[in-house]
């Protein structure tokens, strides 16, 4: 099997890639990426020297390379990872988010309706959904109430990528994850972020009273979820991927200082971002029911694995954190007294 993989530098994307070309059934995967803040090629050097990968940079906004990507790869699955993913950068450049959500699934969506694939997955989130009260889960026919301009751009990118599914009988899946975590995260999410500054015996900022709740979802139980939906999902329906453990943001940092040893005066809270979702939280029985899909790695141990990582890697963090990426900090945030926060 052929597969394409966008945003394949990024987070889950080489994990993703990783995990596929780890199972040696004889795919082979064309990598996209483009390079940006979040893209690192270290992330796939466990796999850049197999001979069935392959590792391209385009920007998936650049409608000749992706479509003469796909004319010489000719795909059998696309896999897209790629996005302007956090929303605080949305927020202070919403257009960057859109461009890339929006435009760049659209040059993709064009590509696949040019050279067929049997199937496309628009790996997408469950922020889509807005804010759930409680005690609900938010199913995949529940209406879609995106209040930041990342979570508009993927709702608007999903209802673009079905719209092809029954447009044109393009073979398009849908997922939608819950909050997603594990090695190679790039540390302005909420726990690389606070593992790097809990390490360094730095402030930890947390958002407003820290009592935001998300659900928790390894990535290998994620990159699981996306396997399973390649071999068994169904085209032109929507999947949600959810996490076991809904936790608030508070008691994640207080759970990370615990692995750090460090104390809770490292917390620091700092004012709210604007219209920040109270709560995140998704059932996954349709993915349960129709695939037999349940995540395997439960929280406590899935953090204890992914400190041990960052632990073990600190210079992969600290080289990011030399670079582009504290520059952005600096200049975007200072005058808010807060860091990226995911």
């Amino acid at each position: 099997m052929k597969l394409l993989v966008t945003g394949a530098a990024g987070f889950i994307g080489s994990a993703f890639v990783r995990a596929r070309l780890g199972r040696a059934d004889g795919s082979r995967i064309l990598a996209l990426d483009c390079l940006t803040y979040a893209g690192n090629l270290e992330n796939l050097a466990p796999v850049a020297q197999l001979p069935e990968f392959e590792f391209e940079r385009a920007n998936i906004r650049d409608a000749p390379a992706v479509r003469a990507a796909f004319r010489r790869f000719r795909p059998d699955v696309v896999v897209h990872c790629a996005a302007e993913s956090h929303v605080d950068r949305s927020i202070l450049s919403p257009l960057d988010a859109v461009s890339t959500n929006i435009q760049g699934t659209a040059v993709l969506l064009e590509a696949a309706r040019e050279h067929p694939p049997r199937l496309f997955l628009q790996v997408s989130t469950d922020e889509v959904y807005g804010s759930v009260d409680p005690p609900g889960l938010a199913s995949e026919d529940d209406p879609l109430r995106p209040t930041s301009p990342y979570s508009a751009s993927k709702a608007g990118a999903d209802c673009l990528a079905l719209s092809y599914g029954t447009t044109y009988a393009l073979p398009v899946i849908v997922s939608r994850g819950s909050n997603t975590y594990g090695p190679y995260q790039f540390p302005e999410k909420l726990i690389p972020l606070m593992i790097a500054n809990a390490l360094d015996e730095k402030p930890l900022p947390v958002y407003g009273d820290g009592l935001h709740q998300r659900t928790w979802l390894h990535v290998d139980d994620h990159c699981h979820a996306l396997e399973v939906l390649i071999e068994r999902g169904r085209p032109g329906q929507v999947y949600n991927v959810a996490g076991q453990s809904l936790l608030s943001n508070l008691e994640v940092v207080r759970e990370v200082l615990r692995l750090c040893d460090r104390p809770e005066s490292l917390v620091q809270f700092v004012p709210d971002r604007p219209g920040h979702d109270r709560r995140y939280a998704l059932t996954a029985e349709k993915l349960r029911d129709q695939t037999g899909w349940l995540p395997a790695i439960e929280f406590n141990a899935g953090l204890q694995s992914t400190f041990e990582w960052y632990v073990e890697n600190r210079a992969w963090v600290d080289g990011i954190r030399s670079g582009e990426y504290l520059e952005y900090y600096e200049r975007n945030y200072a005058r808010r007294s807060a860091n990226f926060v995911g």
